[in-house]
């Protein structure tokens, strides 16, 4: 009985998360609009915020509660999620074209961040640890909160380039749509309450379940709840896809993975220092391969169907790794 009441918690946690996230998105843009601030600017923060949102609700809420191995492992199995999940369906459903912005700037530099984040986890890790008797679930090093800081101020700088850019191009910019400006608060107080009551039942229903199955927390954070919480960027792009609007689905995973690198693990790290354990750094190196590799297939004008086919393979076989070692 016990089971099925986490169950429905983390799913009702699920829901909570995406609900709240959408409402305060509708909220925080209908104010910023009020304000005359700049819609390209509220598409960069406060929608970007708000689609990452469940993330940073779960892992922020997991590296204060101590659950260390779900505040990262959400973030890495979430980026996983987003690129050879989300694109990858995608690009079955039609083949993905990709802009050269994306090509030249903003997927080479998630790839470089999540390569730099590695080595400085790598190299404490190298000098300090007997690799060869280490145990997957032994924390062998440390995301830092002078590490969090450094991730927080490099997110700050690329916002700033992304705006700096946008400002060049104002025909790309949107109408915003407008509540009243208690409406518009209201949304924003609502969304908020959503997405932190859905970050508590996600995380205290993932740690029960993973106890009650002898799961890791690693695990489970890589799977279910790396699942639950990218199902904004699912949704978001398999709707773009089935509009003909496939473009936009890279330019969404792209800047969901460095919005979680950079802004959610930045955050968590430098509310509590995350110890990262040596099932952690693989999933880290798995997500730098496939980064790279998806990379390549974007280098092409479109990520055709059977790379796409490739994808959502070599998605399943990380699962079955992470759930076999």
């Amino acid at each position: 009985m016990e089971m099925v009441l986490q169950i429905v918690l983390l799913i009702a946690g699920f829901v909570a998360l995406i609900k709240g996230a959408d409402i305060f998105v509708d909220g925080s843009s209908s104010l910023a609009a009020i304000f005359k601030v700049p819609t390209v600017i509220i598409g960069l923060t406060i929608v970007a915020l708000g689609t990452s949102a469940p993330e940073l609700a779960v892992s922020t809420s997991a590296a204060l509660k101590g659950s260390n191995e779900i505040a990262l492992s959400n973030v890495v199995g979430s980026n996983l999620f987003n690129l050879l999940m989300v694109l990858g369906v995608c690009a079955i459903i039609k083949p993905v074209p990709i802009e050269n912005v994306i090509k030249k700037r903003d997927f080479p530099f998630s790839i470089i961040t999540t390569l730099l984040l590695f080595i400085a986890l790598g190299i404490p890790m190298l000098i300090g640890v007997n690799l060869a008797a280490v145990k997957m679930s032994e924390n062998v090093t440390l995301v830092s909160r002078v590490i969090g800081i450094v991730l927080l101020l490099v997110f700050v700088a690329y916002i700033a380039v992304l705006i700096v850019s946008a400002r060049k191009n104002p025909s790309q910019e949107e109408p915003v749509k407008t509540m009243s400006p208690l409406k518009s608060v209201l949304f924003i107080l609502l969304g908020v309450g959503l997405i932190i009551a859905g970050g508590q039942f996600v995380v205290n229903s993932a740690k029960y379940i993973a106890a009650a199955f002898g799961m890791s927390e690693t695990l489970i954070g890589l799977t279910v709840v790396a699942f639950g919480t990218s199902l904004p960027e699912l949704v978001t792009s398999i709707v773009a896809s089935r509009k003909g609007e496939n473009g936009l689905a890279v330019g969404n995973v792209v800047g969901s993975n460095i919005f979680n690198l950079l802004f959610i693990l930045g955050v968590s790290a430098t509310l509590h220092p995350i110890p990262v354990n040596f099932a952690s750094m693989i999933d880290f190196a798995i997500l730098i391969v496939t980064s790279i590799l998806v990379y390549i297939f974007a280098l092409t004008k479109k990520i055709n169907r059977l790379e796409g086919v490739v994808m959502v393979l070599m998605y399943a076989a990380t699962v079955v790794f992470a759930a076999l070692r």
